[in-house]
């Protein structure tokens, strides 16, 4: 009898541990209801969502210690520790907004504001968006984004620019910290080296900024912020390596001084394979070697005040060119290959006046330096900028006035005959200083309509007096939209050698026919921007442009009339940019995220009525994004791609003496064609993420459709031309996309904060 009573007494302990538990409640925000929220249980994978008036029921828990997670998307995520023993708990949760959907940016305007509160449209992109797809610098990694293309400029040195829908690189004005440090000379490199961990955000405007940004901000621009160093992790790191052989590493880590704070980061990357395969003799991708280091410091002030000043050393060394080349070849004529040195250094800060107005000095100074050969032909150039600036912002009434000076110094030399003089033949290095003055006028006459106007004054001693306004107005008959009217006009001096490549290779010879004068433009873009919740828990964001840009004085590079040429000068007619852009980011309640854009365009210069394609310019390009995280697994499912439509390519057709047509046996367009890539990543360890994949999922190169990318690449120092009035030149420009195809790559993130 006492066994079975002991053995019952066991039976109903066992019952009652077993017991099973439920957790109920409602999910609200501001008394609405959320439907379709995460709740969710980490430590034992359990979870649920709340149906349509906001209820959730977590069952067949067991009792003991919970921490249960409530999430939805605009909303900061809540978490609550419970204690399950002896009864079934109710819980409510009232969660509250972020702005996670409501960006403050400061590209537009200069001044921090909510990105759909602006006049001016800017995207913004995280460091989560270039996560989706991992690159070893910046540069690569705006490819995903919609109406932004990095384009390589040479099929050997790999070097290349930014195309904002559709306008060359020149166009694009690149900004760190709102700095413009990147241009010139430098255009090439200034997205290198700047370590992925650092980047707090990208914001990009598309369209003309010059009325608040000078020259060189024609087609819009990429403004890179970095992280404060009092927001950073303690220590960060982020190495990959691929299957090609590359090898990425990003350090990065804070530490204080007394009062001060810094954040220091080191970018190294590497690769040092010599691989042909599309059998040309040449190599498919550029070999590098490159380092980057970064500190930045912000002090803490008595006045509150902002203090920051940053400073970057950069040192790269790349070639390309035949396989078997070494540096003992270099400069010389027996093996052709095209070799780099890049020294650079960079200054740049902002100081807050200690005063009750809101008054700004920003400033910066960079120093380049690039020793290379491209086969026999030396180019050496230097090209120091310094630039200083002081903003006044105050608000009058209605009225949100900004008043602003700045100063330009520029210094460049080389060794072409950029800085040659055309009448004595003696060394001329371009040195030019460059004030400037600006007003800008934000009125938000009412809740609905808001205007913008600025104007800006440069005046170039080469050119005189240089006036550029702008108007904007903002529309928003919801506080989720916003429709945005952009007028603006912008102007652009011209370097040549350092955005032509083709003019350094020596295979042409330069023609510069008159004083150029520099390039103007008008531009007229339309946006609109839409905001929505889905009673579903789904949240997208739509935002469609249009936009027209005019030029005149347009200089445009002639390679047509004479195949030993290029000859510059400024167009008695005219150019055109236009086109359609259209994106959507959609956040579905189960979990996966998509983005998805494309943009139609025409970039095309007209002379005598007739209209020709610039080259190098896609009429349509796309790109997407799609993600999904599996919660059990931990696991995140990133699938990103772009497609691009043909291209113009410059290709050798000429007309000899004798009034014969020589034609070019490559292709003269390129096909449609896409790169995709596909990554998974792990993050069930503390701190620590693991992710890797495919990148160029489809294999595709240019030498898939045309394999005779370089001309004459049996005879690149042209010793066995027979008739150079029909024979084509040694020519490494004939590129539109990499030839590096498929690779794996796996890397591995760790964050100590």
């Amino acid at each position: 009898m006492k066994l079975f009573l002991s053995s019952l007494l066991i039976l109903i302990s066992m019952s009652l541990n077993a017991q099973d538990f439920t957790v109920s409640g409602r999910v609200t925000s501001n008394g609405e209801a959320l439907p379709f929220a995460n709740i969710y249980i980490k430590s034992i994978d359990k979870g649920a969502a709340t149906d349509e008036n906001g209820f959730y029921k977590l069952s067949n828990l067991q009792s003991g210690s919970y921490t249960i997670y409530v999430s939805f998307t605009g909303y900061n995520t809540h978490k609550k520790s419970i204690v399950i023993s002896d009864t079934s708990l109710i819980i409510h949760f009232n969660l509250t907004e972020n702005d996670s959907l409501d960006e403050v940016v400061v590209t537009g305007t200069l001044k921090p504001v909510s990105r759909i509160e602006s006049p001016v449209p800017v995207e913004v992109y995280s460091p989560t968006f270039f996560k989706k797809n991992p690159t070893p610098s910046i540069f690569e990694a705006l490819q995903n984004v919609n109406g932004v293309r990095p384009q390589l400029n040479c099929g050997l040195c790999n070097t290349g620019d930014i195309h904002i829908n559709g306008l060359e690189g020149p166009y694009t004005l690149v900004l760190i910290d709102g700095m413009p440090i990147v241009s010139g000379l430098s255009t090439v490199y200034g997205l290198s080296g700047i370590p992925n961990s650092l980047v707090e955000r990208i914001e990009i405007v598309k369209g003309p900024a010059s009325s608040l940004y000078g020259s060189e901000a024609v087609a819009g621009l990429v403004n890179v912020i970095t992280k404060k160093p009092g927001s950073a992790p303690l220590f960060s790191s982020d190495i990959f390596s691929t299957s090609w052989g590359e090898f990425n590493v990003d350090l990065a880590g804070k530490f204080k001084v007394g009062k001060a704070h810094s954040l220091l980061g080191v970018n190294y990357f590497n690769y040092n394979q010599r691989i042909d395969n599309n059998n040309d003799g040449y190599t498919d991708l550029t070999l590098q070697d490159r380092i980057s280091v970064f500190n930045k410091w912000s002090f803490e002030r008595k006045s509150g005040k902002a203090f920051s000043i940053a400073g970057r050393f950069f040192y790269e060394d790349r070639w390309g060119g035949e396989n078997d080349w070494n540096p003992s070849f270099r400069g010389g004529d027996v093996i052709y290959g095209e070799s780099i040195y890049t020294k650079r250094g960079e200054l740049f800060g902002l100081y807050e006046l200690p005063t009750t107005e809101d008054i700004n000095v920003t400033f910066s100074s960079t120093t380049h330096d690039q020793n290379s050969f491209y086969g026999t032909t030396s180019y050496n150039a230097q090209q120091h900028i310094v630039f200083g600036q002081t903003t006044w912002n105050r608000v009058l009434g209605k009225h949100d006035v900004l008043v602003g000076a700045a100063g330009r110094y520029n210094y460049y030399d080389d060794n072409t005959p950029a800085t040659q003089n055309r009448i004595s033949d003696s060394n001329n290095p371009d040195e030019i200083f460059i004030p400037s003055i600006f007003v800008q006028d934000q009125w938000k006459f009412n809740k609905k309509h808001e205007i913008l106007t600025g104007l800006r004054y440069d005046y170039d001693n080469r050119h005189g007096s240089i006036i550029t306004p702008r108007l904007a107005y903002k529309y928003a008959p919801t506080k989720n939209d916003a429709i945005r009217l952009n007028i603006g006009t912008g102007f652009r001096v011209v370097n040549l050698f350092t955005e032509d490549h083709a003019a350094l290779t020596g295979s042409r010879e330069v023609i510069i026919e008159e004083d150029l004068d520099p390039e103007e433009s008008v531009n007229v873009n339309i946006n609109y921007l839409m905001k929505r919740y889905l009673k579903s828990g789904t949240f997208f964001t739509l935002e469609a442009s249009a936009w027209y840009t005019h030029f005149s004085n347009r200089i445009n590079p002639d390679y047509d009339s004479d195949v030993n040429q290029i000859r510059y000068s400024n167009s008695d007619g005219t150019a055109i940019s236009q086109g359609l852009s259209l994106q959507a980011d959609v956040n579905f309640a189960f979990g996966l995220k998509a983005m998805v854009g494309a943009s139609l365009q025409e970039v095309a210069n007209i002379e005598s009525g007739e209209k020709t394609r610039q080259p190098l310019t896609e009429g349509f390009n796309a790109n997407w994004g799609l993600s999904y995280k599996i919660e059990p697994a931990n696991l995140l499912i990133d699938f990103t791609g772009n497609l691009y439509g043909p291209m113009r390519l410059a290709t050798q057709e000429f007309t000899n003496e004798a009034g014969v047509f020589i034609d070019d046996p490559r292709k003269k367009d390129s096909p449609f064609w896409s790169i995709m890539n596909i990554q998974l990543s792990y993050d069930g360890f503390d701190n620590i993420e693991i992710y890797g994949g495919v990148k160029n999922l489809l294999n595709w190169t240019p030498a898939r459709n045309n394999p005779f990318v370089i001309s004459r690449a049996d005879d690149p120092f042209e010793n066995n031309i027979q008739n150079p009035q029909q024979d084509l030149s040694f020519d490494t420009t004939y590129v539109y996309t990499s030839l590096q195809g498929i690779r794996s790559f796996l890397g591995i993130r760790y964050n100590l904060f």
